[in-house]
């Protein structure tokens, strides 16, 4: 991706940097215009990454918050920076992402240079607060659920390999203390973010996240972890972890540093988001911290993550549907296109409907955390709808081309494979 594809991302950055002032203040306004526009396998012995060496930066005053969004009535219509994102995003989905979705899945690994394109686009600076060295003035779970939709329609694995970071960045802005964020965020902003992940998952049937087999002690002025955590998206080669785990019976978010004592992996190679490069990470006795102070919510940490899975699912169920149109318009069978028959056209019109149902239900949810009103029953609802839909417009891709839906010669049975982690994966994820 070329520094013009990048240019309308640039910009809508700019917009908002343009009314800050501490680029003034710093002397770093030119360069960071420049840098805007400019544009494995394992046993469980796996090494995970050396320990990057986080460091206090710049001391805050308080701890940062991003306030709310206001709005009124649900509207749907998007701001002149979220559409030129937008544009930005799904040129960077169809031309970058889609091209090595096939290769990646095949190979199991997130490409190098996709990470190098990804990290061009500046989406960690949505999630930082200005006074850190981002961009963030208030929340936008809204643009981060649309930026989600729109790189998951070019790969759902390659996309979910991409926002993982921005994930811990987020929950670290909206939950971490004064200090966490003096040392941690800043490097989220810097030219080289650290690769981060969150661990919430474990191998158990019917896993309830409220019921942790993961445990947490407090000793002193430190909190050992030690557990098992499953489907872990590149956490061998995280360099910050948030860990879920039971901490006097109730559920908590623990910082962990990549490299850490105690820290194993084993490989993990899942029906789907095999470019994720998804790994079991075993804990024992592992230092961490707890994140947050009184104010961090477990349930909303989960309720976020859920809509974000669901965003990326939004982003292939649109794929499945544009792929199968054209293939059901130019297959002929028994002399006429196969969309001619009823029950093919009602299965691609149900896939429609089926997916509008389900952009409504995570844009409206997306909208009231924006606005700091309650959505816990919102992301509920459309998590159960997205887990029940994506399937079903994933089988029926797969149907509706035939014998064709059951080979790689198509993509449809891979967006089949991703989409089925929808009803499956906790946390991950972080809008």
């Amino acid at each position: 991706m070329n520094s013009n594809q990048i240019q309308g991302m640039g910009l809508g950055m700019l917009s908002r940097f343009a009314q800050s002032s501490w680029p003034d203040r710093f002397g770093i306004r030119k360069p960071f215009e420049r840098l805007l526009y400019s544009g494995s396998k394992a046993g469980f012995q796996l090494a995970g990454v050396a320990a990057r060496q986080f460091s206090k930066g710049s001391s805050l005053d308080k701890t940062q918050r991003l306030p709310s969004a206001p709005k009124g009535l649900f509207d749907l219509s998007l701001t002149e920076e979220q559409q030129m994102m937008r544009e930005t995003l799904q040129r960077f989905a169809r031309d970058v992402l889609r091209p090595a979705a096939h290769q990646s899945d095949h190979d199991a690994v997130f490409p190098d240079s996709i990470r190098t394109q990804s990290l061009e686009l500046g989406l960690n600076f949505y999630a930082v607060p200005e006074a850190l060295g981002g961009m963030a003035a208030e929340q936008s779970v809204v643009t981060n659920m649309l930026a989600a939709e729109d790189l998951g329609y070019g790969d759902f694995s390659l996309a979910a390999s991409i926002l993982a970071p921005m994930g811990v960045a987020n929950a670290l802005t909206r939950w971490g203390s004064k200090v966490q964020q003096e040392v941690y965020l800043p490097a989220f902003a810097s030219e080289t973010p650290p690769q981060a992940c969150i661990a919430v998952m474990e191998a158990e049937p019917l896993f309830n996240p409220f019921l942790l087999s993961t445990t947490a002690l407090h000793t002193g002025n430190e909190y050992v972890i030690s557990g098992e955590k499953s489907l872990v998206i590149h956490g061998a080669t995280a360099e910050l972890l948030l860990v879920a785990a039971l901490l006097d019976g109730k559920p908590a978010v623990f910082i962990v540093r990549g490299g850490s004592e105690g820290l194993s992996f084993r490989e993990e190679q899942g029906m789907g988001l095999k470019a994720a490069q998804t790994v079991t990470m075993h804990l024992d006795n592992v230092i961490g911290e707890k994140l947050g102070e009184d104010d961090f919510d477990y349930t909303t940490f989960l309720d976020l993550s859920a809509l974000a899975w669901c965003a990326l699912a939004l982003g292939t169920s649109q794929s499945v549907l544009d792929y199968v149109i054209p293939y059901c318009n130019e297959r002929v069978a028994f002399g006429e296109p196969i969309s001619h028959r009823q029950s093919v056209a009602f299965i691609i019109a149900d896939m429609a409907i089926e997916l509008e149902s389900m952009r409504m239900m995570v844009w409206r949810a997306a909208a009231l955390a924006e606005a700091g009103k309650p959505f816990h029953r919102e992301a509920y609802l459309a998590r159960l709808l997205c887990a029940e839909k994506t399937m079903k417009i994933g089988t029926d891709g797969v149907q509706l081309l035939g014998g064709h839906g059951f080979t790689k010669e198509h993509p449809v049975e891979r967006w089949y494979r991703d989409l089925r982690a929808v009803g499956v994966m906790h946390g991950g994820l972080h809008l």
